[in-house]
């Protein structure tokens, strides 16, 4: 755990070889952690497998430059947060290209949506919730990001953002009421 603390202030002080030291150090927690997010979809509808999902994660960091984590919380939950964005343009371009072919099932197995698969275009409106929930408040976001992508337990979330698992929890069932009730607005 200091290793990687360390290595992530060598990347923010500008060590660009940190960055490749910081994946293999986490590059089991992130594969684990792609393969969470994408085990239920549909193997033979999408783009994406766990490895090329890492991988992919790694290129977009590394073509970034920068990289402003403090700990292991704040990689994973910025690295949830990568997948996420990977997720739905890889989404985005399939749904570009088609325009109504086979449809991909991604299942993102959180209490956000039911336990259920999700299509395409019910991937693109939850990214289109948590845009809208991001103009009402960022801290939500960061957390679903945190715990639905990243996976990440509500100590680890409480520790990465300086505050209590009580205030996390709380902030948690708001994020969802509210993406509940933006999904529902939008058809479903």
């Amino acid at each position: 755990m200091g290793d990687l603390t360390e290595l992530l202030q060598a990347v923010r002080e500008g060590d660009g070889g940190a960055i490749d030291q910081v994946f293999a150090l986490t590059y089991r927690e992130l594969r684990d952690l792609a393969h969470g997010r994408l085990k239920r979809s549909s193997s033979r509808h999408t783009a994406l497998d766990t490895t090329s999902l890492v991988h992919e994660c790694y290129l977009r960091l590394v073509r970034l430059g920068q990289l402003n984590a403090q700990d292991r919380s704040h990689f994973m939950a910025y690295a949830a947060r990568v997948m996420r964005s990977i997720i739905v343009d890889t989404v985005r371009a399939r749904v570009a290209q088609r325009r109504g072919g086979d449809e991909m099932h991604v299942t993102l197995g959180t209490d956000v949506v039911d336990k259920a698969s999700v299509d395409e275009h019910e991937l693109l409106r939850l990214d289109e919730a948590l845009d809208e929930l991001a103009r009402l408040d960022q801290r939500l976001v960061q957390i679903v990001e945190m715990r639905y992508f990243a996976g990440l337990a509500v100590e680890e979330i409480a520790a990465a953002l300086g505050v209590t698992s009580r205030t996390i929890r709380r902030q948690w069932e708001k994020a969802r009421l509210l993406l509940f009730a933006s999904l529902q607005d939008r058809g479903h």
